[in-house]
């Protein structure tokens, strides 16, 4: 088995598996200018999204503590932070000093200081080329599995997912741990129904304590909108695929998570410990809003594993996508890197996995998704706490 990747070795001791410059909007309005800049110059990832002002404060932490996540995530080797004038509690300034801790470049664009967004976006690109005349020169270094943070989720769970691609992404994950390496999960929807498994995999009680009270947590701000949780979940596409139970649907996604303790649990966007091994995360199901929160943990690479098929990818974090359902693959292939199906018809769990893993550590390496070399970047979301005021 492989024991490491080549990486971009970082000043805060992290290791990127690419080396972009990251145009990271604090604000709705600056949103043009960071995908005006990633269009002209290469080596560019925009972050956009509709947030960073008129948010309840627990909300603009939450905000803040994702953008963050994402400027010092180590695939991000220089930041441009762009904002449109000065957001209380998001200030482009105070984003720009936390991910200047990790020692990497940063820079801030201010809208209204530089003239308006014509001066701007050439402001923004000049630095963006200055900045990748600065990165592009730096070689990547061999690194043991330790040094890997690995992202793991799924969607459009059917009745193979509990039995293929979910066994598979837990495989690689023992492996990944069993290295010293650091496995983050989330999808606290999709912990519903297994509060008896996580008592059992919970490294100590206040662990175990911590997850089962995200999950009722979220049980109560969903009857608190006069709805049950069984209105939206399984989600159409699910029972389509013939899940019939969000249970059922947990029990299948909880065999993402490997056979190894859950050493920690974290917030939303929350950065995790040193400690190698499972580390689990408070979010919704919604892919967007779970990928992001484990982005900004520090994720380098994710495996989505999907039943029915999925398009679902992180613009920082490279997401590869798996399935173990023969029809997804033939519907599905153009953007899926990975198929398992045959575990039905004989492989191994092994041979499988082993495939899994040596198709993570080649992306690891440098080899391009399908979806980035589609550059398709639809998933970023930041989960909300409250309303917009």
């Amino acid at each position: 088995m492989r024991d490491g990747f080549y990486g971009y070795v970082r000043d805060d001791g992290q290791v990127g598996i690419r080396n972009y410059v990251l145009l990271l909007s604090g604000t709705l309005y600056a949103n043009p200018t960071c995908e005006r800049v990633a269009h002209t110059v290469q080596n560019t990832i925009p972050i956009v999204h509709p947030l960073g002002r008129c948010q309840i404060a627990p909300d603009l932490a939450q905000t803040f503590r994702t953008l963050v996540g994402h400027g010092i995530n180590p695939n991000a080797g220089a930041v441009i932070v762009v904002d449109h004038f000065k957001e209380a509690g998001c200030e482009a300034d105070a984003i720009a000093h936390e991910i200047a801790q990790t020692g990497k470049p940063v820079e801030v664009v201010n809208i209204r200081n530089a003239g308006g967004v014509v001066q701007a976006t050439a402001q923004a690109t000049n630095l963006a080329v200055a900045l990748n005349r600065t990165i592009t020169g730096q070689q990547r270094d061999k690194v043991t599995l330790d040094r890997l943070v690995y992202g793991i989720n799924c969607g459009t769970s059917d009745v193979t997912s509990g039995l293929s691609h979910n066994r598979c992404v837990g495989w690689v994950a023992d492996r990944i741990i069993e290295a010293g390496g650091r496995v983050v999960g989330a999808e606290t929807t999709e912990m519903m129904g297994g509060e008896e498994l996580i008592r059992e995999k919970a490294k100590t009680p206040a662990v175990a304590d911590k997850l089962l009270g995200y999950i009722a947590k979220m049980e109560r701000e969903i009857l608190a909108c006069g709805v049950d949780l069984r209105g939206s979940q399984p989600t159409g596409d699910n029972m389509a695929g013939g899940l019939s139970t969000i249970e059922e649907k947990s029990l299948g996604a909880m065999m993402k998570w490997g056979t190894t303790p859950i050493v920690g649990a974290v917030d939303y966007a929350e950065r995790i410990g040193r400690e190698g091994g499972l580390w689990l995360m408070d979010t919704p199901g919604h892919g967007g809003e779970s990928i992001t929160g484990i982005a900004a943990a520090g994720a380098q690479i994710m495996s989505f594993a999907t039943g029915g098929g999925h398009t679902i990818n992180h613009p920082l974090m490279i997401t590869m996508r798996l399935t173990g359902n023969r029809e997804s693959w033939s519907r599905m292939e153009e953007t899926t890197d990975v198929n398992v199906s045959d575990m039905f018809d004989g492989t191994t769990l092994d041979q499988a996995g082993e495939r899994l893993l040596n198709e993570v550590l080649d992306i690891c390496d440098g080899k391009m998704t399908k979806a980035e070399a589609l550059r398709e970047w639809n998933a970023f979301a930041i989960t909300r706490c409250g309303p917009s005021v």
